[in-house]
């Protein structure tokens, strides 16, 4: 397969999106309610003729301007884009400590996290998200993509991606036959996330008879995509970003 070039309209979103401290949201926080606690998401629309929708899950941080970024550039493909919020309104930890304890709590309970990620995606329909949609996530964000993934219990899902997120199954976990594509876009340095783990999640894959593709991007280490991060890789992230709208032409 010959080598993927992005075009210019997506070079010029990215350095767009790099300008991070320059970022003004073309879209609109989305305040909703599941149960009787509040979070706050982000919706932007692609117009009348949106292809479909992709749903953002955040990473540890919560939802901010990272995601709303991601959005906007979504949208900018032709796509809806609802960023979810896992964590609660106003819940946007600041330290280490707080993101442990804020991830933590939601692995140690899917399914809260597979239900908060599920009600986002109603409310995103609630407000005229196009169908189908296809869930992505970084970091944290991209383990739950997995998680609900493997649940089985997302309708008119048609594609799955994670970008450097976490890849383990928990035990007792499996993956249906019905698993739409999957794209997982990795970095080679991550120590966080090892390439075992890229090796046993190929095996399960190939197990389970599914599609799917794994993007391993040379000295890339977690969180590669963060605009404004310590561990930004441009060259990383302009790849895994075409290989991503790659992706979202050939399963919507």
């Amino acid at each position: 397969m010959p080598p993927r070039t992005p075009s210019l309209t997506l070079l010029a979103c990215l350095a767009l999106a790099s300008a991070a401290h320059g970022f003004e949201p073309a879209g609109q926080d989305i305040a909703y309610e599941v149960g009787d606690e509040a979070f706050a998401g982000y919706f932007t629309s692609a117009g009348d003729t949106a292809r479909g929708t992709v749903l953002i899950v955040h990473d540890w941080d919560g939802l901010d301007d990272y995601e709303r970024q991601r959005a906007d550039m979504i949208a900018a493909l032709g796509y809806d884009a609802f960023a979810v919020d896992l964590f609660g309104e106003g819940n946007r930890p600041e330290t280490t400590e707080a993101r442990q304890a804020a991830t933590s709590a939601l692995y140690a309970d899917r399914e809260r996290m597979r239900a908060l990620t599920l009600a986002g995606l109603a409310e995103a329909r609630e407000r005229g998200a196009a169908e189908p949609t296809v869930v992505i996530g970084y970091c944290f964000g991209g383990a739950v993509a997995l998680e609900i993934a493997r649940s089985g219990e997302a309708r008119q899902v048609v594609g799955y991606t994670s970008f450097h997120g976490g890849l383990g199954t928990p035990e007792g976990q499996s993956w249906p036959a019905e698993t739409a594509p999957l794209l997982i876009a990795h970095g080679g340095a991550d120590t966080a996330v090892p390439m075992a783990d890229v090796a046993a999640l190929v095996e399960e894959l190939e197990a389970a008879d599914l599609t799917y593709e794994v993007e391993v991007y040379s000295g890339a280490p977690h969180a590669f995509t963060v605009f404004d991060g310590e561990r930004y890789q441009e060259r990383a992230d302009t790849k895994s970003w075409a290989a991503f709208t790659d992706f979202l032409g050939e399963v919507f």
